[in-house]
């Protein structure tokens, strides 16, 4: 068993002091060397050393000291040595320490007193209370408060013994009379914690006595009568409106404290709206009254649950909830959000962006290093308002568009696909969202959102003025042609360079043609050839760079989308421009900026070249100028916005049955009670028990309080740890609950004699930690004992627990062990499938350092029904559209997430492909931030993924 002590202090023994140094320190006069010696003696006992012959010592010359500090450390080493035999009965020695407590207890000095009360509070051994008792009762009465609330806790300890209530039969009775006349605020506590663990009805009268009384009382006795009340109404929910009334007195208390506990108590106890309201309304003023942070979260996450459960109520709460965004903290501000977006109806949702639309504008001033992460968040939260709530998306496009050029790329992508989507679902915008994006496109500096728009540019701009002003726009964004200027000396330059080492030819003087940088000819003599540099990159000027300074780092897909984009402008054009020589000067320009990227992408001048997939798309861009079909013209004028109308949708729907999987399927059983409420009598009840009552009869009926207990499920938590012809049978049933295993070991004695000292002994192997000592028991023949073990779960890790069960039978001397089967916890307790959007799985798959990839092994043919059995083996969800897996085509590549109870991400990517032999192939690549949770996964895929159980 564990030895109970309230002291706990690293002590390195590596060189520890001889039991006779100490002796010797003190024996002496010396107060110092005494404290000191005292101290070593309590650390050497703390860590395992039993030092018998200090004990003489002790008596004789530390005893009878004066000075506190040493009559503290004095009660610490009693506190600490062992005071009973194996037979649990006294040590005949301890006698000597009564006196000196009994002198304490009556001593002139109130600490003294306090001290040694306290320390009785500790002392389970009878023999050495019982005759202190007389001088503990007489303390209830002393001046001081600091030795009238210790002797309180001492008679509670006292009282609370195995034969407490013989010791002091009148106890309670004297606590309620110090109750009563009490004046100091923790005395009072005391007193009332007392009655309220010893002798509860007592307690219970007192409360209702002073009913009236309770919101005058101190902080601490409030936060005790909570306590209270809370386990009155656990045992007796009749018994609860005439405690929420108290509840409620107590909501205006001044301690921050005690109106948290409130509403946290009114929320478990009641279903009224008005309830529900009041502990809404107290958590608002939390999050507005209180500097810190920590408390903060605390609040939102108190206001999450309430929005779970109580959803009606909070929607009336949403703009006091958007006042946490005051505070500078990103976890509190994200946390808000998330609550304020579930909470958006079309009451409401004005005021809400109205409200967004200023912290948006406040990011401006920069004057915080996170604005630009913040900036993101809320254009993530409108983007999601203007989904759901499309009338509103007028009043915050514009805004937000003057962030495509945010130095936030992050912010700067959301902003441009909620441009996207918006432009789409909102006809009406289409024609100002695309004029104030072709006034803007010059500010863009991200490649990625510069793709997005001139996505947006070729799909949305219809009318003949929207298709020239896009062209204009693109040809400045580029700049003057050519990228970069040319000279054919550079090649003479490099061969007389040759030429030169090799000591052979001398120079030629020969004249040959040049391409200077406007695209005009030139001669000039190969004598001066090495006065010319290499080609060398034009830069464009600085008002018309964008597009041109991206090119020409070399980013060619984004110069594939420029072709793109400037071919549908072009075959648009061509519909509505009644002139054919416009058309065709279009057209030559466009084809003059697609050769020019080109010879870009195959000179000399950028470090690398241009990549295949991109040439091969701007040389399609070219073929499709110089000769269209109708059947090409509807592909890229109607297909790609159809495609793009089809994702939208898919998306709609995915979100839908998103809502509809957390909604609760609730129903109740054919023969549950109907209660009629209409038919029950109300007299003395408040309108909150008669709100109460409706609730827990709604709740009845939609089968709210049924419980579907898995019984199949918890079968196969039943794990068998020895065999049927061990002498002692055990199984365990094991229980995850986030942090916390809990496993119920039930021993069987098999045998015909008793066991004795049966010790169930565990260790763990991974981040498990066993949280107490194992105890001995005795088991009578043929009989059973339930073990509980606690252990902790410290991470997302597939953790092993091992151990024995030792004993000893009167006829075999030594003891016996019998091995146990290994327990494994599986990490699928750990992890639930989550949700989170393409761009936040790409940034997290960036960042993330652990990667396990597993190779494809399995009987199963089919790919979609292999992915269907990856998800069901890893309690995954799978990001990506159902309809991007509908299809035969012979391969498939799917993202899974997951998150975990310790908020760690779990994040996979499979990728296979079906051989001509029907086996599918290829890989399924897990990553994380931590090692556990990538091994543990990987593990658990390769052992299922053959398609077993």
């Amino acid at each position: 068993m564990e030895k109970s002590c309230s002291l706990l202090i690293h002590f390195d023994k590596g060189t520890p002091a001889l039991a006779n140094e100490i002796k010797e320190a003190l024996e002496g006069n010396d107060i110092p060397a005494k404290i000191e010696a005292m101290k070593k003696a309590v650390m050497l006992l703390l860590n395992g050393e039993t030092l018998p012959q200090l004990f003489i010592t002790i008596i004789r010359y530390v005893l009878p000291s004066e000075d506190h500090t040493i009559q503290k450390l004095l009660l610490l080493y009693l506190e600490i040595i062992e005071k009973t035999d194996s037979k649990g009965r006294v040590l005949p020695e301890m006698i000597l320490i009564c006196q000196n407590l009994r002198n304490n207890l009556q001593h002139p000095n109130e600490y003294l007193r306090g001290a040694t009360l306290r320390f009785l509070c500790r002392l389970n051994e009878v023999d050495i209370i019982e005759p202190l008792i007389p001088s503990i009762m007489n303390n209830l009465e002393h001046r001081h408060p600091y030795v009238r609330r210790n002797a309180i806790l001492a008679v509670m300890s006292v009282y609370k013994l195995p034969h407490g209530e013989q010791l002091l039969v009148d106890a309670p009775e004297k606590i309620e009379n110090v109750l009563t006349t009490e004046q100091d605020p923790s005395a009072k506590r005391n007193a009332f914690l007392m009655l309220f663990q010893c002798a509860q009805e007592r307690a219970i009268n007192y409360l209702l006595t002073h009913v009236d009384r309770v919101s005058d009382w101190g902080e601490l006795l409030q936060m005790v009568v909570l306590d209270l009340i809370r386990k009155v109404c656990r045992t007796n929910k009749a018994e609860k409106g005439r405690y929420i009334k108290i509840i409620i007195s107590l909501l205006t208390s001044p301690s921050a404290a005690v109106t948290y506990e409130c509403a946290g108590t009114l929320v478990s106890l009641s279903s009224a709206p008005s309830a529900i309201r009041a502990a809404a309304n107290t958590y608002c003023q939390l999050l507005q009254s209180q500097s810190d942070n920590n408390v903060k979260l605390i609040v939102l996450d108190r206001l999450n649950e309430l929005k779970s459960s109580h959803k009606d109520v909070m929607v009336d709460m949403i703009m006091d909830v958007l006042r946490a965004l005051s505070s500078p903290n990103l976890d509190i501000r994200r946390k808000t959000l998330d609550i304020v977006l579930e909470l958006i109806t079309p009451r409401n949702i004005n005021e809400v962006v109205l409200t967004l639309k200023k912290e948006v504008v406040k990011t401006q001033s920069g004057e915080l290093e996170k604005n630009g992460e913040y900036r993101q968040m809320l254009i993530q939260a409108i983007h999601s308002c203007a989904i759901k709530f499309p009338e509103v998306a007028s009043t915050v496009v514009h805004l937000l568009m003057d962030f495509l050029g945010d130095s936030n790329v992050a912010s700067a992508i959301d902003v441009v696909v909620f441009v996207r989507e918006i432009i789409e679902t909102n006809p009406k915008l289409r024609v100002s969202i695309v004029t104030r994006l072709l006034d803007t496109f010059y500010q863009i500096r991200a490649a990625r959102v510069c793709s997005c728009a001139l996505w947006i540019i070729g799909e949305y701009c219809l009318s003949l003025s929207e298709v020239e002003s896009g062209i204009t726009t693109i040809k400045q964004c580029l700049g003057d042609l050519p990228f970069y200027s040319v000279s054919e000396e550079s090649e003479a330059a490099d061969s007389s360079k040759k030429t030169q080492q090799a000591n052979s030819i001398t120079t030629l003087s020969s004249r040959r043609p040049a391409v200077l940088a406007d695209g005009t000819y030139a001669t000039q003599s190969a004598a001066s050839e090495t006065a010319f540099s290499p080609p060398t990159v034009v830069q464009g000027s600085l008002t018309t760079g964008n597009l041109r300074s991206l090119l020409l780092t070399g980013d060619f897909f984004l110069g594939a989308v420029v072709a793109c984009t400037l071919t549908k402008l072009i075959l648009r054009l061509e519909e509505v421009q009644p002139s054919k020589l416009e058309v065709n000067k279009a057209t030559t320009n466009a084809l003059l900026i697609m050769v020019s990227m080109i010879q870009l992408g195959q000179s000399h001048v950028l470090p690398h070249p241009m990549d295949n997939d991109s040439h091969d798309r701007i040389v399609l861009c070219i073929r499709l100028l110089c000769n269209t079909g109708n059947e090409v013209r509807k592909i890229w004028l109607s297909s790609c916005r159809e495609s793009f109308v089809n994702m939208l949708s898919d998306k709609q729907l995915r979100e839908t049955e998103e809502i509809k999987a957390k909604a609760q399927i609730s129903h109740s059983q054919p023969d549950d009670l109907i209660d009629f409420y209409h038919l029950k009598s109300r007299r003395g009840m408040s309108q909150l028990e008669l709100e109460d009552e409706v609730q827990d009869d709604l709740k009845r009926a939609t089968g709210e309080f049924v419980k579907d207990e898995n019984d199949a499920n918890k079968l196969s938590r039943v794990l068998q740890l020895t065999g049927f012809s061990d002498p002692v049978y055990a199984e365990a049933y094991v229980t995850v609950h986030h942090y916390d295993i809990v496993l119920d070991v039930t021993v069987i004695n098999r045998t015909k004699e008793t066991l004795q000292n049966l010790c169930l002994e565990l260790a763990t192997m991974g981040d498990l930690k066993l949280v107490e000592r194992p105890q001995n028991y005795t088991l009578a023949p043929e009989s059973s004992k339930q073990i509980k073990a606690n252990i902790k779960v410290s991470s997302t890790e597939t953790g092993v627990i091992f151990g024995n069960i030792v004993y000893e039978s009167s006829n075999v001397l030594e003891r016996t062990v019998v091995v146990l089967n290994d327990i494994h916890i599986d990490i699928m307790d750990y992890i639930s499938p989550a949700v989170c959007s393409e761009a936040a799985f790409r940034t997290m798959w960036a960042e993330f350092e652990w990667e396990n990839k597993v190779a494809v092994n399995t009987v199963i043919q089919d790919e979609k029904g292999f992915l269907d059995h990856i998800i069901k083996s890893t309690n995954m969800k799978c990001l990506t559209a159902p309809s991007a897996l509908e299809d035969e085509c012979g391969f498939l590549a799917a993202n899974l997430y997951a998150k975990s109870v310790f908020g760690e991400d779990a994040l996979v990517n499979l990728s296979i492909e079906k051989q001509s032999d029907g086996k599918l192939s290829g890989y399924i690549r897990i990553r994380s931030k931590t090692q556990g949770i990538a091994l543990s996964l990987g593990d658990k895929i390769t052992l299922k993924q053959k398609g077993g159980n």
